[in-house]
């Protein structure tokens, strides 16, 4: 469920027209709404109900500060990857134990960042990071707290670029090595064992691989528990499926979700972690474009928009699918038919959909993409000298700019002619 919907021919984002913000701010922009944020990280929590547990949201999602601000004070903690993620889960107001580090190639300095901050936990994957961290946390005087990272093998069955759990993949460590690997923490000065981590991947529709993984973490942690390792939380990671298709996809609920955690780890008597990010953000997001131009092509139809792959990158990327309605409502029974959104990038991959079944569009209308809160705005580049789009936060009959547009000179400012070449 989201707050995206048409009131009286016009589709609103909770009490406002989006219409009313293209006109006010411009096109593309991204706009998110702040009930649909609220319910799901509401409906995580409902999901854990019984059993303690923090919710992280992953903030790689969307790290936009006033979305941050909205999660947290909703309740969640943040899924940090990055020492700038930090940074901005700090100044959106996240307490430093609220926060979990995770990612692959944490730096010497992201460490000690963290280290210096407080936060929650590492989630460690791999031997260097372990020793690594253990050496500047005897420097500072400090027990880092860690989780290792496990890979269990198991093929979440999502796109190959998003798979994370698999032994091919570049995460973790493999769990046919992590008793060995947790002894050795366990002799390091500067480490303190709190836990398992374990991640598999994104956009999962199915819970079978989940189901797999955490009996392989529960099987793990019974045996860490007699190697003498105190293991009170289990961070299970994220990657819950969310609805791109509508009209023909139902990923499983998070209550379902929570119902195989209690089945396979919640007699453990372990904290919970999760790390959803997709399904808090994705459809709390909606991103507006105006068609540019109607073109008529060698047998189809081309709606050239001012939105572009710089700005959602998602369908040249991943060949992802999302909904695209008109913000204006067709009459019953309106006739559609084929056609291709494009942007106006200079590449054949600045496609959004091909054949896409709409009504008839021209010139100056508007479009939303639905589902495009996730991975949307905060992997968008200049490409092409194209600027950032505005993101707006919608709040009831309130909306905001919470990243402006940059103009042209702010652009160029950034970059510095050598002297020599003056």
């Amino acid at each position: 469920m989201d707050h995206f919907d048409w009131r009286g021919g016009a589709l609103h984002a909770e009490d406002v027209d989006l219409a009313e913000i293209a006109a006010a701010v411009g096109t593309p922009f991204y706009c998110y709404s702040t009930a649909t944020l609220e319910r799901h990280v509401r409906v995580f929590d409902e999901a854990l109900a019984g059993m303690p547990h923090l919710v992280c949201y992953a903030m790689k999602a969307n790290s936009n500060l006033a979305v941050l601000r909205v999660v947290i004070r909703a309740g969640a903690g943040c899924d940090v990857v990055s020492g700038g993620e930090l940074r901005r889960a700090l100044a959106a107001g996240c307490p430093a134990e609220k926060i979990v580090f995770s990612g692959v190639g944490k730096t010497a300095e992201e460490i000690a960042l963290a280290l210096d901050a407080g936060i929650r936990q590492f989630n460690v994957e791999s031997e260097p990071e372990l020793v690594e961290i253990d050496r500047i946390a005897r420097e500072k005087g400090l027990r880092a707290p860690v989780a290792l990272r496990v890979n269990p093998d198991v093929d979440a069955k999502t796109h190959a670029k998003i798979s994370t759990g698999k032994a091919e993949d570049k995460f973790g460590i493999p769990i046919s090595r992590a008793r060995a690997i947790y002894a050795a923490a366990g002799r390091m000065a500067g480490i303190a064992v709190v836990g398992i981590d374990v991640h598999i991947g994104s956009q999962i529709t199915t819970l079978e691989p989940y189901e797999a993984a955490f009996l392989k973490v529960r099987e793990l942690a019974l045996a860490l528990r007699q190697d003498g390792h105190d293991i009170r939380r289990l961070d299970l990671g994220g990657g819950l499926g969310i609805p791109y298709r509508r009209a023909n996809e139902a990923p499983p609920l998070p209550f379902d979700y929570g119902e195989v955690v209690r089945r396979t780890v919640g007699d453990l008597g372990c904290e919970i972690e999760v790390e959803p990010g997709r399904l808090i953000v994705g459809n709390a997001g909606v991103l507006v474009s105006r068609v540019i131009y109607r073109k008529s092509g060698e047998g189809r139809d081309f709606l050239i928009l001012d939105a572009a792959m710089n700005d959602l990158i998602r369908p040249a990327m991943y060949d992802a699918w999302h909904d695209v309605v008109p913000l204006r409502q067709p009459a019953p029974g309106a006739a559609v038919a084929p056609v291709d959104l494009v942007g106006p990038v200079c590449e054949s991959g600045d496609t959004f959909a091909r054949q896409r079944e709409l009504p008839h569009l021209e010139a100056g209308d508007l479009v939303a993409f639905r589902s495009a809160g996730a991975y949307g705005a905060v992997m968008s580049s200049e490409y092409n000298s194209r600027p950032l789009i505005p993101e707006v936060l919608v709040s009831g009959s309130r909306f905001d700019v919470v990243r402006p547009r940059p103009t042209y000179d702010e652009m160029l400012a950034r970059e510095r002619i050598p002297d020599w070449l003056a």
